[in-house]
């Protein structure tokens, strides 16, 4: 009987491996899909003047691999100074950004008031425009308050998101209600509550919000673009745009000059990662 069981378990047991096997094929074409490009971006930057990268298939193996290009990116522009500029955008932008959304979140999912219900949809319908959409309007009104051309009229745009009020809001949302209760009794007041308790109780939420903004203001571009005519303003993603003109068509030196600009944020990253599957851990668990 044993012998049976197991003889018609068998094909059952091959079929779940044969799925497994095609589960982990699929993950890896996608991981390839994605990783492909940023090789062939790091290959290039590093290949010498004699090697082609625009060969098919492509050669990843620089023969031998040079810095050069490098160091052409970190002179041929005010390199440095852009990289300060992004690192000033960011600095400003994401801590004031992560404090307006949790502020206006807070409220929207933790105090009854007339009108949150429709304050929450307009929140929601700004997400579907295009950021497009509101170039024209935000350079009039940066027109108006005279800070065209300012670092103010790249931070003031970035603070306001309807993603971040959106995913706080739902963060803000799934707090026990016990837990808020517990602090009333213990006499805490509304922004106590919100600070001791909510805050740390969404942190994850945070993290993965901190990462978000990082990587939209560093790679901010159409923006600054319209609203910048000050070099000494441009931040790295214009920069490299830049880069562009100055080298030519030698995509060598702009190659080299991405890489550079990316360091940062995968430096991020790396030291929020564990937040981001904290949060993730907590999403799927919900």
């Amino acid at each position: 009987m044993a012998a049976r069981r197991l003889y018609r378990r068998s094909p059952r047991l091959d079929r779940r491996t044969v799925r497994r096997i095609a589960f982990y094929l699929l993950l890896i074409a996608v991981a390839a899909l994605f990783i492909g490009p940023f090789l062939i971006l790091v290959s290039s930057a590093v290949k010498p003047a004699t090697q082609d990268v625009f060969g098919f298939p492509p050669d990843l193996i620089p023969r031998p691999p040079v810095l050069d290009w490098f160091r052409e990116a970190w002179t041929a522009i005010p390199y440095a100074r852009f990289l300060l500029n992004s690192v000033i955008y960011v600095g400003i932008t994401v801590p004031v950004y992560l404090v307006v959304s949790a502020l206006t979140a807070y409220p929207l999912a933790r105090i009854a008031f007339r009108g949150r219900g429709l304050f929450f949809l307009l929140f929601l319908s700004i997400m579907f425009l295009p950021g497009e959409l509101m170039l024209i309007p935000r350079y009039l009104v940066m027109g108006q308050l005279g800070l065209t051309d300012t670092f103010a009229s790249v931070i003031l745009p970035a603070i306001l998101s309807s993603l971040g009020i959106f995913l706080l809001r739902q963060a803000f949302s799934q707090i026990p209600d016990e837990i808020v209760e517990a602090a009333r009794v213990d006499g805490a007041n509304e922004f106590a509550i919100f600070w001791r308790i909510a805050v740390p109780i969404v942190a994850p939420t945070l993290a993965v919000l901190a990462i978000l903004g990082f990587v939209s203001v560093w790679n901010s571009f159409i923006w600054p673009l319209v609203t910048l005519t000050s070099q000494s303003k441009f931040p790295i993603a214009l920069g490299i745009a830049y880069l562009s003109g100055v080298s030519g068509t030698d995509v060598r030196g702009l190659a080299a000059g991405t890489v550079l600009s990316l360091i940062p944020v995968v430096v991020v990253f790396l030291l929020l990662q564990k937040r981001i599957l904290n949060s993730m851990g907590g999403a799927v668990k919900g």
